[in-house]
């Protein structure tokens, strides 16, 4: 008798939770686009990641062409980067772009972008497992350098023009660091003119970046190698007259303080 009724309970427990996901099927049907957006807003404040999803969906389905389903789109950035979704973040930011370029909010979808496409390289192990990434071929950082940049030229008083710039710096030092590896790279092989031209890159493309100073001294000694005694010479009065009291006074800074 005990088994029997378990078993009872448990189909009943289970016919129940059906009829409730059937009632809230029927539920959003008889919502308005108001009412829909303003329910998946509420699951949103409330982390409710999964139910916001289904409810924005819903919204953008039923009612494609509300200002409800273009905010809904806008929320729905946010909603599969906080799930951890990248794919669909950036597949709904981009077109979300493409179908509103003169929306109030287009900055907002630039950054989140640019953000989604930053955070695809796994700083975190970089940081706690000591691991240079910027050794590593760069990946989606030339994809979230165009989104922040986007958002500091064209919407510089943005409320997240600021944050972008920061990230932009970021990204930039990287890059530089990442020609640093690769002219070093170069240099263990002999490969001095290749390794010089890359450091030139570096003084070229990432003026102002903490690399420029290992660029110089790259192409000083890579000079010295190739008996490019002018060129070598030149270099020399351009690296002391940038960092000669730096030189003197010890100072070094490392490639992550950006500010």
């Amino acid at each position: 008798m005990g088994r029997s009724l378990g078993v009872v309970l448990l189909v009943a427990c289970a016919a129940l939770a059906g009829c409730q996901s059937r009632g809230k099927t029927r539920d959003t049907n008889r919502y308005t686009a108001e009412s829909l957006y303003q329910d998946a807003h509420k699951s949103l404040v409330n982390s409710d990641y999964e139910l916001a999803v289904k409810r924005y969906e819903a919204l953008t389905s039923r009612f494609p062409f509300s200002d409800q389903a273009r905010q809904a789109r806008l929320d729905l950035i946010y909603v599969y980067y906080r799930k951890g979704e990248n794919e669909s973040a950036t597949d709904a930011a981009e077109q979300f772009l493409r179908e509103n370029p003169t929306h109030p909010r287009i900055d907002y979808a630039w950054y989140m972008k640019g953000l989604v496409d930053y955070e695809h390289t796994p700083w975190v192990f970089e940081r706690w497992f000591g691991v240079d990434m910027a050794k590593r071929p760069p990946a989606s950082l030339a994809s979230s350098i165009t989104a922040f940049s986007t958002v500091v030229k064209q919407f510089p008083t943005s409320a997240y023009a600021h944050d972008a710039q920061r990230r932009l710096i970021y990204l930039r030092n990287r890059l530089a660091d990442y020609e640093i590896n690769v002219a070093r790279y170069y240099i263990k092989r002999g490969a001095y003119a290749a390794a010089a031209q890359r450091a030139q890159r570096v003084i070229e493309q990432y003026d102002g970046a903490p690399a420029v100073r290992q660029a110089l001294e790259i192409m000083i000694d890579c000079y010295h190698h190739l008996d490019l005694k002018d060129l070598q010479g030149n270099v020399e009065q351009v690296y002391q007259a940038n960092f000669h009291e730096d030189s003197r006074q010890g100072k070094q800074r490392s490639w992550w303080r950006i500010w």
